[in-house]
């Protein structure tokens, strides 16, 4: 598959993504940017460097002004873009996926980059056209004032037990002494960086990652820990229990603390439906959108949203206008402690509805279109939205079948408010595509 995604540039590197093809995007980056300031970070894979390295060349073929923040997560690169008043940017990274891949996260202005962006910088990059000129650039270390900024926007009127597991990625630059900053007790799992991952998946959302972190909340009587993906813009919350708790919940926590009259929050399309039934509770408005960092965080900026969430564990606030998982954690000690409450305490009356994992499906690229169809027939009298994909709304949940942007399949996803119900759902879909029996273990 094609390492150019919708919203980003990801592949294993050494086989599809290269250093030449950096290079080559690099240059394609400049073009688009030419004459503008280009703030340049990188993660802490071992591949980072040399991709780096080869992604600076290339855009020192272009007149562009390049500032080297380092070795950073994500989140530390939006705020220097912010900060320094910069056109653009490129974060080596490939975010929470495995230790072979890397990758690179874009800022191509104001807003996000788009399938466009991509689709250009992609034809740029395979021509290996576009401007010429001699680039400049300085190194400049962003991390501790990223940290004291962070600092000054968040506070807690009582000191909180975290345990933070950085799963050895980015997040371990900075996470541990942002929140000690803040008065808290912060015991760390997994903070000597490591851009192998030997002790987990970079993607903290995974079932089964987070043992470790359950373990260690309950053994040092935590009020709450938190996990980061790999480059530390994504954060998965694990309460005072040792309970995982969802992405779902954890908005929903943020949005009883910040929604006010009329407020929007932005969530995506495989969201619980908790999340819209608490912000219509609040008074809030709801806004669901398709899923991905770029169209949830372009949502969010077109309509001024006091928060966002994806199930994925991004969370936007107003106040950053990006997703900063450490921040988050920061945000999350902050509302705990002004309740003085716990994590556990906060989730307890949350509806938790019986929700699926994705169901990846196999699907002939050229037949997608006509299964999608075909759900929506079968289910043609209940509210369908087709935002990405078709999503069915029931009182209680919603069917949402899609297709996958990376490979030839469908992905399905049903939630209801209790297994009988759900077990009904899948039945009716079954019964409208008999062929997905056996392409799956949940479909028989």
């Amino acid at each position: 598959m094609s390492i150019y995604k919708e919203c980003d540039i990801r592949g294993v590197y050494g086989e599809d993504l290269t250093l030449a093809v950096a290079e080559r995007i690099g240059r394609a980056v400049g073009t688009i940017l030419a004459g503008g300031v280009v703030v340049v970070g990188g993660d802490v894979r071992v591949s980072t460097p040399a991709l780096k390295a080869s992604l600076l060349a290339g855009l020192l073929r272009t007149p562009v002004r390049v500032i080297d923040v380092g070795r950073v997560p994500t989140p530390a690169f939006y705020d220097a873009i912010a900060v320094r008043g910069a056109d653009g940017g490129v974060m080596v990274t490939a975010s929470h996926n495995p230790a072979a891949y890397n990758g690179f996260k874009l800022s191509l202005g104001p807003r996000p980059v788009t399938p466009d962006d991509i689709a250009r910088i992609a034809g740029l990059a395979a021509d290996d056209a576009g401007a010429t000129g001699q680039g400049s650039m300085v190194r400049s270390d962003t991390l501790a004032g990223y940290g004291a900024r962070v600092r000054d926007r968040l506070a807690a009127s009582t000191p909180m037990r975290i345990v933070l597991d950085a799963g050895n990625g980015a997040a371990a630059l900075v996470a541990p002494e942002v929140l000690r900053s803040l008065g808290h007790d912060v015991v760390e799992l997994f903070t000597d960086v490591d851009g192998t991952f030997p002790n987990r998946s970079p993607n903290p959302s995974m079932p089964g990652e987070l043992s470790a972190l359950q373990t260690e909340v309950l053994r040092c009587g935590a009020d709450f820990g938190v996990a980061f993906d790999g480059d530390g813009d994504r954060a998965v919350f694990v309460d005072s229990d040792g309970r995982v708790a969802s992405a779902e919940e954890a908005l929903v926590v943020f949005a009883r603390a910040l929604v006010r009259h009329g407020d929007a929050v932005v969530y995506d399309l495989k969201s619980s439906s908790v999340v819209s039934h608490a912000v219509d509770a609040l008074g809030g408005r709801p806004i669901m959108e398709r899923s991905g960092h770029a169209f949830i965080r372009d949502t969010f900026l077109r309509e001024g949203a006091v928060l966002a969430g994806e199930v994925s564990g991004h969370f936007f606030f107003r106040e950053l206008g990006y997703d900063d998982g450490i921040y988050a954690a920061g945000k999350l000690a902050e509302v705990l402690a002004d309740k003085g409450s716990t994590l556990a305490a906060e989730v307890a009356d949350i509806p938790r509805p019986v929700i699926t994992p994705d169901l990846r499906v196999e699907w002939p690229l050229d037949e997608r279109d006509a299964l999608l169809a075909r759900v929506g027939s079968a289910f043609k009298d209940h509210p369908i939205a087709t935002l990405d994909g078709v999503r069915v709304a029931f009182d209680d949940g919603w069917l949402l079948a899609r297709k996958s942007v990376t490979e030839p399949a469908v992905t399905f996803r049903i939630e209801a408010g209790d297994a009988e119900r759900l077990q009904a759902r899948r039945d009716a879909l079954l019964a409208a595509v008999p062929e997905l029996a056996g392409r799956h273990p949940y479909f028989g």
